[in-house]
Order: structure tokens, then C-alpha cells, then sequence
């Protein structure tokens, strides 16, 4: 099982941008996370095509599963 913290943003047009973290450190700091983001919109290091970061839209995080299916010859 795997999991990442998704970080969404809101970019100047309006729509939904997320950053991806593999494997965040558990349990997830609601503080910290939302620390995180205000220092990413601050520093405005990326770029979407929608334009700048301009607000925090929510965090997340997602596991994901994975069962392999035998199949028969």
C-alpha cells in the first residue's frame, strides 16, 4: 500500500493545481502541512498553466492498493 499527501491549490485562473509528497511522514501535521503551502504560494517557484499559485484549496492523503489478478491460460 502506498501513500502521498496531495496538496491542492488554487491557481489564478481559478483552478484546482496539487502537489504530490510520496510517502509523508505520519501522523500527517495539519499545522505543518498548511505551513508548507503558505511558504510554496509565497515563494511562487511554480509555475502552472494556469498561472501562479494563489490560494490553498485542501491536503489530503491517499492510499492506494494494488491486488494483482492471476490470470488462467
Amino acid at each position: 500500500m502506498s501513500k502521498k499527501l496531495e496538496m491542492q491549490f488554487i491557481n489564478f485562473e481559478g483552478k484546482t493545481s496539487t502537489i504530490s509528497i510520496d510517502d509523508p511522514i505520519e501522523p500527517v501535521d495539519p499545522a505543518a502541512v498548511s505551513s508548507a503551502m503558505d511558504t510554496i504560494i509565497a515563494a511562487n517557484i511554480f509555475a502552472t498553466s494556469g498561472g501562479d499559485l494563489v490560494a490553498k484549496k485542501g491536503a489530503r492523503i491517499v492510499e492506494r492498493n494494488v491486488t494483482e489478478v492471476e490470470l488462467g491460460a
